[in-house]
């Protein structure tokens, strides 16, 4: 047996999956000549529970074996192939042949007696399978049943899956213990939104200047994205922001007296890491606002930007924790072209000890006050050994807590990453807009990855406005938002979305007057009221996510075709055996990744993947519009970029 999945790279880490995940448990096995074998995984629970589950061949030439299962219980589980051979497999094969064509007919019937006795023997067998194996070999061996009988119980589907159940094996080859770290839900699945609090709630004063809002007026936002259907709210760094070389409006390196600064540059007088931002309240008016967000069914994620302003308390109380350079300044943060010289990184050099402590503590600080979510900024450029130890202790005495990684790398920092702990990470989605693009993208991270790295797929960020959104226009918003939400199990939005705000600060892929350097004052009821708001469509997105368990899936994404550059398909699918609620989910996603146009093409399915015969008919329903229409293998489609660029389509009658 070799390539046994699922796993890491190297063997050193376990690989992941997420309670309810519909795992594919999948090896390679073969045996010399022509019997037959078969192949099972047996899964050790946390709780000590074994469960055999029997593989099936892939048939496709390369001696592959599959199955799904989908673990319930979270913790650490193990797991082993077994592969046999299959003894009355290969005498139903040969006895079907032979005794069909009265070939060896007392011989075939004889070998298949002896199996059965064989099997009756088992001292686990349960007594009913013990009686009708006893009867049937009796029948075998009985002159007064002819031959066309006996084939009867050759072919007999009962005691097929009585083997099918309980196999009889014979030179049993067992592989090795492997783990598979099964995390909660979360860490797998969720529609995120990002809002800055200092926003929700902001005002302009009589004299022009924008008053902060605070944790109490953030708390009336909570309600509306909730009613979008967002799971998750992600709150970037909360804590006082430094004074010295704070930014002023986009990005400026001259800040007024009212500017508010960047949250990530963080510390000043009133604090660092665990403290909150006196504009915003209190420590209490932070646990008050998780507590209405828990209340919303909103889990609250904090970001963990480990850096600092150059007032945090860290700069005098450790300067070994930053670097100095030869003209004895500390260094500030550089992402080339960009200069944020109102941040110092950190430096894990001189007292790694001191820096553990100090982060471990400030984590569980913020898990104190009902955090179990962190985005952490730009963990890329701190030591993986450093994640792999903070996230295993964090996780050692509260394996509820998340991490998602802010790792906008290459790709073996970002696979690195999440084998060290990370249960979710940004990715290049972003970036990824031609249909070519999203299909190589998504075939990656459902597969190849999938192992281990879970990506959450936002659409935006504070820092990134892609050109495809800015000159895309509101097809581009209404696109990226269906595909992101469709294709990942978890993905996110940060505000403004619903607004379409495209408009670039000139020579970046930020927007203009960014949400980091100062406030924004929106008027979301205005808009919605307009009918100027993506929110409805948003929350169509999630209602569907909510209720077809298969787009809460990353694995079970296959890729289909059409006739055009521009028209993606692909489909998500949850066979009965691994779903929620017993009942088989597909839906098929077809998208014009063109905001500029109508296209009309032809696209190919193949059904076989979600278990309809290929040149069947089947009906689906757009889920966006409700219109119904009854598909095969080749259909016709038209999608109007302006008007409707997507169909999100369940199929009926899959298994």
């Amino acid at each position: 047996m070799s390539g046994a999945r699922p796993s890491v790279p190297g063997g050193r880490f376990p690989a992941s999956a997420f309670v309810g995940e519909a795992v594919p448990f999948q090896v390679t096995a073969f045996r010399e000549g022509h019997d037959l074998i078969g192949v099972h995984v047996r899964l050790t629970s946390p709780s000590g529970a074994q469960t055999l589950h029997r593989l099936t061949p892939l048939g496709d030439g390369f001696d592959r074996w599959r199955v799904l299962v989908a673990p319930l219980e979270q913790g650490l589980w193990t797991f082993r192939f077994e592969a046999f051979a299959d003894d009355v497999a290969t005498w139903e094969h040969a006895a079907d042949l032979k005794i069909a064509a009265g070939v060896d007919t007392a011989l075939m019937r004889e070998s298949g007696a002896l199996l059965f006795d064989r099997a009756v023997a088992e001292p686990s067998r349960p007594d009913a399978e013990k009686a009708a194996l006893t009867a049937a070999a009796e029948r075998l061996r009985s002159d007064a049943v002819s031959d066309a009988a006996a084939l009867e119980i050759v072919r007999d589907p009962a005691l097929a899956a009585v083997f099918a159940a309980r196999p009889l094996q014979s030179l049993v080859t067992i592989g090795d213990e492997q783990q598979l770290l099964v995390e909660r839900e979360r860490a797998g699945v969720g529609a995120w939104y990002e809002f800055f609090p200092r926003s929700e709630g902001a005002r302009r004063s009589a004299d022009g200047t924008i008053v902060s809002g605070t944790f109490r007026t953030a708390a009336r936002r909570l309600p509306e994205v909730a009613a979008m259907g967002f799971d998750v709210l992600y709150l970037p760094p909360i804590h006082p922001i430094g004074v010295t070389n704070r930014k002023g409006p986009n990005n400026t390196l001259v800040a007024g007296a009212a500017d508010p600064g960047s949250p990530w540059a963080i510390g000043a007088a009133a604090g660092g890491h665990d403290a909150v931002h006196p504009d915003l309240g209190t420590l209490a008016d932070f646990r008050a606002f998780v507590r209405a967000a828990t209340a919303a069914g909103l889990e609250v994620a904090l970001d963990l930007a480990l850096q600092a302003s150059p007032d945090h308390p860290w700069v005098s109380a450790h300067p070994e924790w930053f670097t100095t350079l030869p003209d004895g300044t500390i260094a500030f943060a550089e992402n080339p072209p960009k200069k944020y010289q109102d941040i110092y990184p950190i430096n894990f050099d001189n007292d790694p000890e001191g820096i553990c402590a100090e982060v471990l503590r400030i984590v569980r600080h913020w898990i104190a006050q009902g955090v179990k979510i962190f985005r952490v900024d730009n963990p890329h450029t701190k030591p993986l050994w450093f994640w792999e130890w903070l996230i295993a202790e964090v996780n050692r005495v509260d394996p509820d807590v998340v991490f998602l990684a802010e790792a906008f790398t290459r790709p073996a920092a970002l696979q690195a990453l999440a084998w060290s702990g990370f249960q979710q990470s940004y990715s290049y989605f972003t970036w990824r807009n031609t249909k070519a693009e999203l299909e190589e993208f998504l075939g990656w991270v459902s597969d190849e990855t999938a192992d281990f790295m879970r990506p959450n797929l936002f659409v935006n960020t504070p820092d990134i406005l892609t050109e495809y959104l800015q000159y895309g226009g509101r097809p581009a918003y209404r696109i990226r938002a269906a595909i992101a939400a469709t294709a990942g199990a978890s993905y996110g939005v940060y505000a403004g979305y619903e607004l379409y705000e495209n408009v670039a600060r000139p020579g970046s892929e930020e927007n203009i007057d960014n949400e980091k350097y100062e406030y924004k004052v929106r008027d979301w009821a205005d808009a919605e009221a307009r009918g100027d708001s993506l929110a409805p469509y948003l929350r169509r997105l999630n209602e569907i996510r909510r209720a077809h368990p298969a787009l809460r899936q990353l694995r079970g994404l296959t890729l289909h075709w059409s006739d055009d550059e521009a028209i993606l398909v692909y489909a998500k699918h949850l066979p009965a055996a691994v779903s929620p609620d017993g009942v088989a989910d597909t839906i098929l996603v077809v998208v014009n990744v063109d905001p500029h146009s109508m296209r009309q093409t032809t696209v190919h399915i193949d059904s076989t993947v979600f278990g309809i015969a290929r040149g069947a008919d089947y009906e689906v329903e757009d889920l966006l519009t409700g219109a119904r229409w009854t598909w095969n293998q080749d259909n016709f489609v038209r999608l109007d970029a302006f008007h409707e660029p997507v169909h999100i389509l369940h199929v009926k009658g899959t298994r």
